[in-house]
């Protein structure tokens, strides 16, 4: 028996002879079955090709097990880096109000004129005050609704008090704004313009698929006053500063590929496929709008083949799989909230309501406004910074959203790339801690996971090139027909 030191790591059985095995930090390999038993029985010689794959993976280590723990804790340490950026992402709710009736809408939002749910500009200062007690240097600063031009004053005065603070203290704060496009103005576009304010808004597919959940208050479809919109948008601050959502619905889940030729045909930098959420109006229409979280997975994977196939033509990632592979291809953080261990809610992102009131993540605000404050973290009109984000609340939600001590996620050999949502288990459970399994959240990623995963197994080098690609936001990587 072979005297090398096997160091901690997940598996799982990707085929009859394809074992997948992960690390502490995320580190993968491949291994076939015999060579899995010979080094777990440690009788793989370790003049083996496999063994010396095994060692600078950090799998194993021989003599020199001191210098391999010191690699791992680096790696691992780059892998949690986003904890040093506390709390980076803030997204303050301007108003409730909109001029759409959108069928999944997640938050419930309220009639046009209900000025009773705007934010205040007193309210509106507070909340930026807060923002910039964070200790992150880089403040992002998001505007949601509702539709939030409809308080476009309140916009305003935000942006100017956040960059006047930015200045006083030397920070970098950059701004959001998600709007449907539909009302905005081209006095509105030109201010986003001056003040380097990007553009989020929602497409999901062409005219008939968008149409069917998109409306105006009259219920009409908004697909072509959206198109409008977006030329004026493009046009004014510019095509790189304009983006696009998606929300995958009964509607459009056998249709992926016609959503990813609608944005492929408009020109934007990419697609992300996103399943819809249980919040607001997509609860209440769960029936008509909804489908089983397998057939999500099944259809995500099919439409991601088919975006990989197009990416020898043109640029065009998928951007949750660029998510995702980037995890899973290095050891760097990529600061997406909805998956990290412990969960991003309030540590990485935080919404402030329109009435100053700040949750720990946009779905605990969209739980509060079906009647739930279970994840009210207080108000910025009336807690101290210290109150909320270092408070019990905050630190008794963190301390249980930790996939490495949940089972049976702690076990799961895609726990490395994995995260967990505490206000996702409680709408379903009553708590925020729960056993994962067969949740659709764990379905969802889990069935994703393993979908990419074998996407590497089997990649030729051009699918190598377009992954890279993706993950470095470099076209030129990929040599294109």
């Amino acid at each position: 028996m072979n005297q090398y030191t096997i160091f901690p790591f997940q598996f799982a059985r990707l085929s009859q002879n394809d074992i997948l095995m992960v690390n502490e930090c995320g580190d993968f390999l491949f291994l076939p079955e015999d060579i899995f038993q010979l080094f777990v029985n440690h009788t793989l010689p370790e003049t083996s090709e496999y063994f010396c794959k095994l060692k600078s993976h950090i799998f194993c280590a021989d003599e020199n097990i001191e210098i391999a723990l010191q690699k791992t804790a680096a790696r691992y340490r780059t892998r949690k880096s986003f904890l040093r950026e506390f709390t980076s992402l803030h997204m303050m709710v301007i108003t409730l109000r909109c001029n759409q009736h959108c069928e999944y809408c997640q938050v419930s939002c309220a009639d046009r004129d209900a000025h009773k749910y705007d934010m205040s500009k007193e309210t509106a200062i507070k909340v930026i005050d807060m923002i910039f007690q964070s200790p992150t240097q880089r403040p992002k600063i998001e505007f949601q609704g509702g539709e939030p031009t409809l308080n476009w004053d309140v916009v305003t005065a935000s942006v100017l008090y956040a960059e006047k603070i930015a200045l006083q203290q030397n920070k970098n704060v950059s701004f959001v704004i998600c709007t449907n496009l539909t009302g905005i103005t081209t006095s509105q576009l030109e201010f986003c313009k001056d003040h380097n304010i990007a553009i989020s808004t929602s497409l999901d597919g062409e005219r008939s698929i968008h149409d069917s959940c998109r409306k105006d208050k009259s219920g009409r479809g908004t697909y072509d006053a959206f198109m409008e919109k977006l030329e004026t948008a493009r046009k004014i601050v510019g095509e790189d500063m304009v983006g696009a959502l998606m929300t995958t619905t009964a509607f459009s889940l056998n249709k992926l590929k016609d959503v990813v030729d609608e944005y492929v045909r408009l020109g934007m930098d990419g697609i992300f496929i996103r399943s819809l959420n249980p919040y607001g109006f997509a609860a209440e229409q769960s029936a008509t709008l909804g489908y089983s979280m397998e057939s999500f997975v099944e259809k995500y994977l099919e439409v991601l083949k088919y975006i990989i196939g197009l990416n020898a033509r043109v640029f065009f990632p998928e951007q949750f799989a660029t998510l995702l592979f980037s995890r899973i291809l290095s050891p760097f953080a990529t600061g997406f909230v909805d998956l990290q261990s412990p969960s991003g809610a309030g540590i990485s992102g935080a919404i402030y309501d329109f009435d100053g009131s700040v949750f720990p993540a946009d779905e605990a605000r969209m739980l509060a406004r079906m009647g739930d404050r279970h994840f009210c973290l207080g108000n910025a009109a009336t807690s101290s910074y210290h109150d909320i984000f270092a408070g019990r609340k905050l630190k008794e939600m963190t301390s249980g959203a930790c996939v490495e001590t949940t089972f049976p996620c702690a076990f799961c050999v895609y726990q490395a790339f994995c995260g967990t949502d505490p206000v996702r288990n409680y709408l379903e459970s009553g708590s925020e801690v729960r056993n994962m399994s067969h949740s659709p959240f764990c379905i969802k990623h889990k069935g994703i996971l393993r979908g990419l995963f074998d996407i590497l197994r089997k990649a030729d080098d051009m699918t190598k090139d377009i992954i890279w690609s993706w993950i470095t936001y470099n076209p030129s990587l990929v040599r294109r027909i």
